[in-house]
């Protein structure tokens, strides 16, 4: 089956935000190694990039091989949701400032983020990765990518949530503690 182009285009903007992500996060780390920053979780960072990278050769995969077909009862929500993600995504940068990144740098003399969507949650970017690894394959009905790639991101998104817990917490003293 021929994939249509507008799938290509979606993955390929979904594509092209990643980048852009990734450059804002390597200029955040060095602004973070800068002031002190330490990094965790180098171990299974890896595993994240590989496992996003999954994400969208999968849902092409699947179009192709299983001949997926875009059902505008499912993939015109989805879309839908993946917009709310991706203003999701950048309501959290835009809280985290040069905090934010895709790795675990944390700067000691910096007080922990409480602003934005962290005013309400502590880990709302990973809310967000959530609705996009189920809302990104859905538009054009890529279910079983959909739920492996939720799947495994469950299984990562516990390591990292402790990984940033544990870290985060001695920063936040107190306030995150009664939290």
């Amino acid at each position: 089956m021929t994939l249509p182009a507008s799938l290509l285009l979606l993955v390929a903007a979904v594509t092209a935000v990643r980048l852009v992500e990734l450059t804002v996060a390597c200029r955040n780390a060095r602004w973070a190694f800068d002031r002190g920053g330490a990094e965790y979780g180098q171990r299974h960072y890896p595993a994240m990039v590989v496992l996003h990278v999954c994400l969208l050769v999968g849902i092409l995969a699947e179009a192709a091989l299983a001949d997926r077909a875009f059902m505008p009862l499912i993939g015109w929500p989805c879309l839908a949701f993946l917009a709310l993600a991706q203003a999701g995504r950048g309501w959290c940068m835009r809280a985290l400032g040069p905090q934010w990144n895709t790795r675990v740098i944390v700067v000691p003399t910096l007080p922990l983020v409480t602003t934005g969507p962290y005013r309400w949650m502590r880990h709302p970017n990973y809310l967000v990765v959530v609705v996009e690894g189920i809302a990104l394959p859905l538009v054009h009905t890529a279910w079983v990518t959909a739920l492996l790639f939720t799947l495994a991101n469950t299984a990562w998104l516990v390591v990292r949530i402790r990984t940033e817990n544990r870290v985060l917490w001695p920063v936040a003293g107190a306030v995150t503690a009664a939290r």
